[in-house]
């Protein structure tokens, strides 16, 4: 049998992995929080393919819901609440990634004790109750969280993540994923009910807290609101089965960096404001 790892002609990669680079979304010129430019190994997992498997993960998710009643009904005043809310934040999404224009953003509520919310590839978003109810959260509140949760979306960090582990578990070169080779994209496909227990890194989750916090303050959400926030995250530590927290530590570090960050924003959100 062939080696189906096509070695790259000499000369090749540098040219090869400029386009890659290229071809990732950057930082805004206009940003005002500092996170650098995106990963270039997300372009290893094609963004297309994770975002349909993460459409396909989130419908099932749904109709498990729907199927023990705690799925929020459309007249539901708490999800009218926090459809409000994404209304105001999506609009500021496609500075940060130029796919988002081209998401079908979807905004669910489910009844659960649980304190948790995510935002999967694609703009799939869903918040259970037990986080807004048991932290008895405000607007602002809730949409640092969710501008969070966006910013891992936009960020990629999903499509990073499943890069690496399954770039190292296939033992693919970066060579013959730039050449077209599928291995990574059936990867992709066949991983991606492993969305929802991906674990991010701590650069990832600063990176979401800043980007978040920019996408609320443009939307007119009080940047204050993100520390408010993560003290009441930590308070609930004590709390047992939190998923959130699992995979969003808190900590003095990261309230320090967002109390660093508010002034950076605070125009954005006076400006907000006055509109």
């Amino acid at each position: 049998m062939q080696n189906p790892i096509v070695p790259l002609r000499r000369g090749m990669a540098p040219v090869l992995l400029a386009l890659v680079i290229s071809a990732l979304p950057h930082l805004p010129s206009h940003a005002q929080v500092d996170v650098g430019n995106a990963s270039v190994l997300r372009q290893l997992v094609p963004a297309e393919v994770l975002e349909n498997s993460s459409a396909e993960q989130y419908q099932e998710l749904l109709q498990q819901a729907r199927s023990k009643g705690a799925l929020a009904a459309d007249s539901n005043a708490q999800l009218q609440r926090i459809r409000g809310i994404a209304q105001r934040l999506i609009p500021y999404a496609n500075q940060w990634n130029s796919r988002a224009s081209q998401w079908r953003w979807e905004v669910n509520l489910i009844g659960s004790n649980q304190i948790n919310a995510f935002c999967m590839p694609g703009g799939k978003i869903a918040f259970y109750t037990g986080i807004i109810d048991k932290l008895r959260l405000t607007d602002d509140e809730i949409a640092m969280i969710m501008g969070h949760e966006m910013a891992h979306a936009l960020r990629e960090h999903s499509r990073e993540q499943l890069a690496k582990n399954q770039a190292t578990s296939l033992g693919i070169s970066l060579g013959a994923q730039l050449l077209g080779l599928g291995d990574l994209s059936s990867a992709a496909a066949r991983f991606g009910g492993q969305l929802l227990s991906l674990k991010f890194s701590r650069n990832d989750e600063s990176e979401a807290d800043l980007v978040g916090l920019e996408l609320a303050a443009r939307a007119g959400f009080n940047p204050q609101a993100s520390v408010s926030l993560w003290r009441k995250m930590g308070e609930a530590t004590g709390e047992g089965g939190i998923g959130f927290l699992s995979t969003h530590p808190t900590g003095p570090d990261r309230i320090r960096q967002l109390e660093s960050n508010v002034p950076r924003v605070m125009p954005l959100y006076e400006q907000a404001r006055r509109r």
